[in-house]
């Protein structure tokens, strides 16, 4: 069953995550949801000098929904029929259109990769062709434009609470990973009743590292397909690509999130094929890349990649470690 769901006061969050939200919308595993998602507070909307068009229904958002910790607005939650915790909710992004002409970046104090450098806050807009998926920089570059979602997943642990939207953690929010694009599917642990499934931070154009603090941010709809598997042993986001395996690590500290990604690899690798741990330690070292996901949200990102072609078609079972 196909399903829509438009952004508006009454289905986006400001800035936060919590597992004890009532859901917007209750779809069966199998169905679509179209989704409208918004991007950027007051001060981030462009002069109307510019010349660029402001949704409607942004403005609506803004003006009448209650801020919270983060600045990312959040369409949802959706909860998927019969999810419960230790389930594992795949969702495939089948597509990606924007939204509207115009994206965002910005630089502030004491933020960023480099906030020692670059002590001034900046805010640019630039445009968006929805044609031709492209844009001009200020400085008069055009770009061929990638779009996807910065801050989706499933809902936190109740006992966690209500946390801020800016770090990204087990049931995914601000992951600001740009390999999950088109047609990715990416498959979250499931820590409450429904799953409860949110999007937003929709990103036209993101470097790895995501270093000044912002990619060109602006607002997309997206396609998600929902699929429930029922147990699962899945602690973190992983995902799939027609090319690739990837998986995350989230920690403040650069170094413990690479070592997470390829701990999760391992345990993909060994699931997949009966190598040994120790075999697919050795296969991560030649073939599979750890990559900066970003080095701006507190909790920092790297995910691993291992191309679908040197994944084994099986291994031993033997343990040699």
């Amino acid at each position: 069953m196909d399903h829509t769901l438009k952004a508006s006061p009454e289905t986006v969050k400001w800035g936060f995550w919590d597992g004890a939200l009532p859901p917007v919308l209750t779809i069966s595993s199998g169905d679509r949801v179209t989704v409208d998602t918004l991007s950027g507070e007051p001060k981030d909307l462009p002069d109307p000098a510019l010349g660029f068009h402001v949704l409607a229904a942004h403005r609506a958002v803004l003006g009448g929904t209650e801020p919270g910790p983060g600045p990312h607005l959040l369409t949802g939650p959706v909860a998927v029929a019969g999810a419960e915790p230790g389930d594992v909710l795949e969702v495939e992004i089948e597509s990606i259109a924007f939204l509207q002409d115009w994206g965002w970046n910005l630089q502030l104090p004491l933020r960023g990769t480099l906030p020692e450098e670059f002590p001034h806050a900046r805010r640019i807009h630039v445009p968006i062709d929805a044609d031709s998926e492209e844009t001009v920089m200020p400085w008069g570059q055009r770009l061929k434009l990638k779009p996807f979602f910065g801050n989706f997943g499933v809902a936190p642990p109740l006992a966690h609470g209500r946390l801020s939207s800016v770090e990204p953690r087990a049931f995914g929010g601000n992951m600001d990973n740009k390999e999950l694009g088109r047609g990715a599917r990416i498959s979250f642990p499931v820590f409450v009743p429904g799953a409860l499934f949110s999007v937003g931070d929709g990103h036209a154009l993101q470097g790895d590292g995501e270093v000044c603090l912002t990619a060109i941010e602006t607002a997309l709809r997206g396609s998600f397909r929902f699929t429930l598997h029922k147990g699962g042993r899945l602690t973190l986001p992983r995902a799939e690509t027609a090319t690739s395996w990837i998986t995350m690590g989230f920690d403040a500290i650069l170094d413990n999130a690479a070592k997470e990604a390829l701990r999760q690899m391992i345990d993909l690798i060994v699931e997949k094929t009966g190598l040994s741990r120790q075999d697919a330690y050795t296969l991560c070292s030649i073939a599979a890349d750890l990559r900066v996901t970003q080095t701006v949200d507190r909790e920092k990102g790297i995910h691993c990649v291992l191309l679908k072609e040197n994944m084994p078609s099986g291994g031993r079972a033997e343990n040699r470690e």
